[in-house]
C-alpha cells in the first residue's frame, strides 16, 4: 500500500482502467471485479489456493466469490477511513491476472456486476438509524449516508438526502452497477423488456430507467474509457 503524506493513494476508475495489464478487470460500484471461468470446483480450488500464495494477499483482501463454473474476485482497499482503490488493488489485480493465465482459466469482464439499494430519505439519520439496526449492517469508512455488510456478502445500502418529499415517485430504488462497455447492451435489454429510459443527462456516468409501472431503477458505470454515447 502506498502512503502520502500518510495517506493510502487513492486510483481513480478511469485511471484503473487505463493502465497495461489490467484487461480482465471492471470497476464496479463496489471496486474493481474480475470473474475467470474455471470449469469446476476441482479447479476452483486451484485458483483460489494459487491467489492465496501471492505475496501482496492479506487478511480480509481480496474477496473471492467461488460457483462451481468460476471464481470472482473483487479488490476494494478497506480501511476505518478509506474505501475505495488503491495501488495494492492495481498491483494485486495484475497478479492475480498472471496466476489465471498460468492456470488457463480465461477472464470473462462481461459477467460481472454489483446492485446497491438506494433509499431517498427526508431524515436521513433517523432512517440510516433503522436500517443499519435491521441488516446489521456498519457504517462505510467516513460516510454517514453508506451501509455495508461487514461481511461484504449483501448488497450495499445508499441514503441519498431529500430536501423535500416527491409524490408519486418510488423511494427506494436499485442502482445496477456494469461494466462501462456493457452499459448500453444492459440498457437496450432493459428497454427491449418494457421499461423506458427516464434520464440520461449523467450518461455515461448513469442512466435512470423506470418499468412498465415507472418503479425506477439506475444503470451505473465507474471509469467510462468508451466513446459518450451522448455524442453518438
Amino acid at each position: 500500500m502506498t502512503y502520502v503524506e500518510g495517506k493510502i493513494e487513492r486510483v481513480r476508475p478511469q485511471q484503473f482502467h487505463e493502465t497495461a495489464g489490467l484487461e480482465d478487470w471492471r470497476v464496479l460500484g463496489e471496486g474493481a471485479c474480475a470473474y475467470f471461468r474455471a470449469g469446476s470446483l476441482t479447479a476452483d480450488a486451484r485458483l483460489v489456493q494459487a491467489i492465496s500464495e501471492l505475496p501482496e494477499v492479506e487478511a480480509g483482501h481480496p474477496d473471492i466469490d467461488v460457483r462451481y463454473d468460476g471464481v470472482t474476485v473483487r479488490l476494494i482497499t478497506l480501511t476505518d477511513d478509506f474505501y475505495g482503490l488503491s495501488e495494492r488493488d492495481v498491483e494485486l489485480a495484475r497478479q492475480i491476472s498472471a496466476v489465471a493465465r498460468t492456470l488457463g482459466f480465461p477472464a470473462d469482464p462481461s459477467t460481472v456486476q454489483t446492485v446497491q439499494v438506494t433509499v431517498d430519505a427526508l431524515a436521513g439519520p433517523d432512517v440510516v438509524r433503522f436500517w443499519r439496526a435491521l441488516l446489521g449492517y456498519a457504517d462505510r469508512a467516513n460516510s454517514s449516508e453508506d451501509l455495508i455488510d461487514p461481511q461484504r456478502r449483501g448488497a450495499p445500502f445508499y441514503f441519498q438526502q431529500m430536501d423535500a418529499p416527491r409524490p408519486q415517485r418510488n423511494r427506494v430504488h436499485v442502482d445496477v452497477w456494469v461494466p462501462y462497455d456493457q452499459a448500453e447492451a444492459r440498457i437496450a435489454a432493459a428497454v427491449a423488456a418494457g421499461g423506458q429510459v427516464v434520464n440520461d443527462a449523467y450518461a455515461p456516468s448513469h442512466w435512470v430507467l423506470a418499468d412498465p409501472e415507472g418503479n425506477e431503477a439506475c444503470v451505473g458505470t465507474a471509469g467510462w474509457i468508451g466513446p459518450d454515447p451522448a455524442r453518438r
